[in-house]
């Protein structure tokens, strides 16, 4: 621990007990003990007017910072494809690696995936642990834990990343108590930021009001998930060589406690909004959830897609897979129409990363058009059928 108790000098006051926020500290025979929820955070040392409790030297290094090496990646893959995230995980992970002057690697499992190693070569990675086997070809926590957490154990990465999915964010988590370390979730900015390797992750805290960066200066290895979309994804060059290695795949009984008895996927239209090239959003100028039938039509008009900003998603007027800003998706796409959209800070993080931006909205002070490429002020309800029947007339 990080924190330690002086024992001769405890006077068992209790004033450190009331002083944690986090229930760490507890009285045993008068005397202050630390329990394993202390994050550290100093607030006993400030309160105990005894001199019993210090920063522990014995907290520093405990791990071979030299042991560690490389930035490795987890492919994700669904049914044989790799998700969009990797390319992009990829992308960030190489400027880390430039950085630490180290290798890029990737690891991937699966069943019969052995024809992803070279397509993850020709993003970038240098090396890809793949694991293959029956058992890998659907995901469960379990079997991807154990087979990916012994490869930590062996090759020892500096970082390891994952895409913030449904997949990475339960997996994450499993994999960084096995490896005994920390895990950044949702990270939007990775950057190396000292002579000691560490690897300073920022995401978005308090609901999106402020940025925090998080280090993991204690352990090994350092571990992110990554928001999609928003880092730079890697271009693909099929001359890239690299090197495959395979990992040893051996479940025991009990190893992984579910079975897959039946996939079945969902009918309802699933909303790709990282992968789209044009966006239609909309926000509380709408007025009501009746205003996106407008934006659907002209979305499909032009082969887009529909966002939401959180005001209109919190009313009710569309589901949650549609919301773009800090606390949703974080979109690139080639334009993004703002229909209805003030212009949020924590909306606009989701998406000034946009090659062309138009805001349509009726107040010509709205903050969403100091970011727009090209601002219309006025009525959307009036605006957007004239720009549908310019597109109806331009087909004709």
């Amino acid at each position: 621990m990080a924190v330690k108790i002086i024992n001769e000098n405890c006077k068992g006051c209790e004033l450190c007990v009331k002083a944690c926020p986090f229930d760490a500290i507890t009285m045993e025979h008068k005397t202050a003990v630390i329990q394993p929820g202390c994050t550290q955070c100093g607030n006993c040392i400030e309160v105990c007017k005894f001199d019993a409790i210090e920063k522990s030297e014995e907290a520093a290094q405990t791990f071979d910072r030299e042991a560690y090496r490389c930035v490795w990646v987890f492919a994700e893959q669904r049914e044989g494809k790799l998700m969009p995230a990797v390319a992009e995980l990829l992308g960030e992970g190489r400027k880390l690696a430039d950085e630490l002057n180290t290798e890029l690697c990737a690891v991937v499992l699966g069943h019969e995936i052995s024809d992803l190693a070279s397509e993850l070569i020709g993003y970038g990675a240098e090396k890809v642990y793949i694991g293959d086997h029956q058992e890998l070809d659907t995901y469960r926590t379990d079997a991807y834990t154990k087979v990916i957490g012994e490869a930590i154990s062996a090759y020892k990465p500096e970082i390891v990343l994952l895409g913030a999915t449904h997949i990475g964010r339960d997996l994450g988590p499993c994999l960084a108590v096995k490896a005994d370390t920390g895990l950044t979730a949702d990270c939007t900015r990775l950057e190396i930021g000292d002579e000691e390797r560490n690897l300073h992750q920022t995401r978005p805290a308090f609901g999106g009001n402020l940025m925090a960066t998080i280090l993991c200066p204690h352990s090994r290895p350092q571990m992110a998930t990554v928001r999609p979309g928003v880092m730079e994804a890697a271009v693909f060059d099929p001359q890239r060589q690299g090197t495959v290695i395979p990992l040893e795949v051996n479940f025991q009984k009990g190893d992984i406690r579910t079975k897959v008895l039946e996939t079945v996927k969902s009918i309802k239209e699933q909303v790709s909004l990282s992968d789209a090239d044009i966006i239609v959003s909309g926000g509380s100028g709408l007025g009501s959830g009746e205003g996106f039938a407008l934006l659907e039509e002209f979305a499909k008009k032009l082969g887009g897609v529909v966002g939401a900003s959180r005001a209109a998603v919190d009313a009710g007027w569309i589901d949650h897979s549609h919301l773009i800003g800090q606390t949703g998706s974080t979109v690139r796409p080639s334009i993004y129409f703002a229909c209805g959209i003030s212009g949020a800070i924590q909306h606009l993080a989701g998406m000034d990363g946009s090659d062309y931006i138009v805001a349509i909205n009726k107040d010509a002070h709205a903050p969403i058009f100091q970011v727009a490429d090209y601002g219309l002020i006025g009525d959307l309800y009036e605006i957007i059928p004239c720009i549908m029947e310019e597109l109806d007339r331009s087909h004709e």
